[in-house]
């Protein structure tokens, strides 16, 4: 139902405006009878269908382009229509759609190619079939596809995110690259129809067609447009294209002969030697190759290094096949003889643009794999400037005596609190300062212990060092830590309170714990880690010193 309206619509409009045409002109010009008239109504739609036909002595095959938009846009509205009539629950039976709408359509096309044939006109039941089928089952399965999408309220933008990964990614790099080469054919040959622009306006003067002749001249190189835009894509790829035998187009030199009277083939250089100015359009391939590996490899990334640029001579591979086809709808013949050879070869667009476009896409996507995979820059902590001032002006005022080694040299670096420790004179090192300048030793606490407490900004400002070579003061250190360090020393009974840091013990001491020993001494070391949240790190250390050992322990 669906194929037969969209067929029906159209070769409806085409027989009333060949009725139309067979009252106003001659009737010899479409024939005496009105079958005749339908036959040419017939022959018509199946040119806009891009179906060729055979004439005495040849088969015209060059078709415009742009006639498919006609058809097309029929296909589509019958598409939706077939979407909102039946009940398709999932985007997988869209295929099914476009087959259903695809199949009754082609049958339409090969009958009337039948219906159409006369002695002269005979077109072609095998290009009327395929042609009826490819362009039923794009455009109609668009117009369900976009049915689809719309009763189930999906945007357009999401469709690609619905799709699988890898298919996803080549097909965006065969339509990247591909738009590329295309978009580049149309510059060309824009750019080379305004440089002989006055040569298309002498054309048209001699033709001298009237108003009615100049709007249908116009209408019909609007027409064939897409058709030299793909001729000018395989120009910058390398081939070239043919107008006729023995001739050629390509950057390796130009070789042409008698042309038709139209205007837009003004854009065609003279024979000799290809324009110098056209050759950077070679680089076209390239670019599109970089274009369409980068986009493959963006939307889905391999972990596998290997298989990066395999995906990108992937795409290379379908953006030929693409071209080729493209290529075999643009090229063609007209009638006989000289015109018998006019457009691109597809099979050497393919293979070439195929080879340009994949080694390109391969190095591109590589890269772009990498990147990818690339491990983020790890951040480096970066103090604010007055917290560096601060810390520089403070390394003057020496570090403790206690300290040694490189929590020495970090606690250098670590500015003090000296007008806090001069306002609070109970503080362990609080007004005790002398007129130079020095560290006063600790205070020793009960039982003989001397307790050594040390902010955390001298173990964090030596590992701030270690891992990033940048200062951290005091606030730094407790907000990014929480840690305190405690050590000192004392004697054995007093260790044994969990909430003492140190002891030290004397000789007495010692001979307690070992009665068989009463000359040697004992120390015990002990220090401590403290983190805010109540956890602490003990580290415990003991010597022993006597007559008998004359050293340390």
């Amino acid at each position: 139902m669906a194929a037969g309206s969209a067929a029906g619509i159209g070769l409806t409009t085409l027989v009333t405006l060949t009725l139309i045409g067979w009252v106003a002109a001659p009737h010899a010009t479409f024939g005496e009878d009105i079958g005749d008239v339908f036959r040419v109504a017939v022959q018509a739609w199946l040119v806009g269908n891009h179906a060729g036909f055979a004439i005495p002595g040849g088969h015209v095959g060059l078709l415009p382009i742009g006639l498919l938009v006609l058809p097309g846009l029929l296909l589509y509205r019958s598409g939706r229509w077939l979407a909102r009539s039946c009940h398709l629950p999932r985007l997988r039976h869209v295929f099914q759609a476009a087959l259903a709408l695809a199949g009754p359509y082609a049958a339409i096309s090969g009958t009337l190619a039948l219906v159409g044939q006369t002695e002269v006109v005979r077109p072609s039941m095998v290009q009327a079939l395929a042609s009826g089928f490819l362009l039923a089952s794009v455009a109609g399965g668009l117009g369900v596809l976009r049915q689809l999408l719309k009763d189930k309220e999906i945007p357009w933008s999401r469709l690609l995110g619905i799709m699988p990964a890898r298919p996803r990614s080549l097909l965006v790099g065969t339509l990247s690259a591909t738009s590329t080469l295309l978009v580049s054919g149309a510059l060309l040959f824009f750019a080379a129809l305004l440089m002989s622009m006055r040569e298309a306006v002498d054309v048209t003067q001699e033709l001298a067609p009237g108003p009615v002749g100049g709007a249908l001249l116009l209408v019909i190189q609007l027409l064939y447009l897409p058709n030299a835009v793909i001729f000018a894509m395989s120009y910058t790829v390398g081939p070239g294209f043919t107008v006729g035998a023995d001739t050629i187009v390509a950057p390796t030199g130009v070789a042409l002969g008698p042309l038709p009277q139209l205007p837009m083939l003004a854009a065609l250089p003279e024979s000799g030697a290809a324009p110098v100015a056209s050759l950077v359009a070679l680089a076209a391939p390239f670019v599109a190759g970089g274009v369409g590996g980068a986009l493959t490899l963006r939307s889905a990334p391999t972990v596998v290094s290997e298989a990066a640029p395999l995906w990108g001579l992937v795409c290379g591979v379908t953006t030929g096949l693409a071209c080729a086809g493209l290529s075999v709808l643009a090229g063609g013949s007209i009638g006989a003889e000289r015109l018998a050879e006019v457009g691109p070869s597809a099979w050497q667009v393919g293979l070439i643009t195929a080879l340009e476009v994949g080694v390109s896409a391969a190095v591109v996507a590589w890269v772009a794999n990498w990147l990818s995979f690339r491990p983020p820059a790890m951040p480096v902590y970066r103090p604010a400037p007055d917290k560096v001032r601060r810390s520089r002006s403070a390394a003057s005022g020496g570090a403790p005596a206690e300290l040694s080694g490189r929590l020495a040299r970090a606690a250098r670096r670590v500015p003090r609190p000296r007008a806090a420790a001069a306002a609070d004179p109970d503080a362990p090192h609080g007004g005790d300062r002398g007129g130079d300048g020095a560290v006063p030793k600790p205070r020793p606490t009960e039982g003989g212990r001397r307790e050594r407490r040390r902010p955390a900004a001298a173990v964090t400002a030596w590992w701030s060092r270690r891992r990033g070579g940048q200062d951290l003061d005091e606030d730094d250190a407790a907000g990014l830590f929480g840690i305190s360090y405690e050590a000192g020393v004392g004697d054995a009974a007093d260790r044994a309170d969990g909430d003492e840091e140190a002891v030290s013990g004397d000789g007495g001491a010692a001979a307690a714990d070992s009665p068989d020993r009463p000359a040697s001494a004992r120390t015990t070391r002990l220090k401590r880690l403290r983190f805010d949240d109540g956890a602490s790190i003990t580290f415990l250390s003991r010597r022993e010193s006597g007559p008998e050992t004359g050293a340390d322990g």
